[in-house]
């Protein structure tokens, strides 16, 4: 298992846009993967549960993966978080 904390840098926060984009990369593992703000817990695979986090800017998330590709799967969407989802 592998986990780590990321912060969105995104003024918007955790919209429809960056959370589809991080459910579509880590749609792409066969980990399983969880995305933890406080102590809620959602499948990082599920852009209802994504969205439903109300996650906002400058918010730490934890991002828990669990499988063979774990390791690329958590480093994939940290990228997403310190790339601002492409939005800035």
């Amino acid at each position: 298992m592998v986990e780590r904390i990321v912060t969105i840098r995104n003024r918007a926060g955790m919209h429809a846009r960056p959370a589809a984009l991080l459910v579509k990369t880590a749609s792409g593992f066969s980990s399983q993967i969880y995305i933890e703000k406080d102590s809620e817990r959602v499948n990082g695979k599920s852009i209802m549960g994504v969205i439903t986090l109300g996650a906002t800017y400058n918010t730490p998330l934890k991002i828990i993966a669990d499988g063979p590709d774990e390791a690329q799967a958590v480093d994939a969407i940290e990228r997403l978080f310190a790339n601002r989802f492409e939005e800035e």
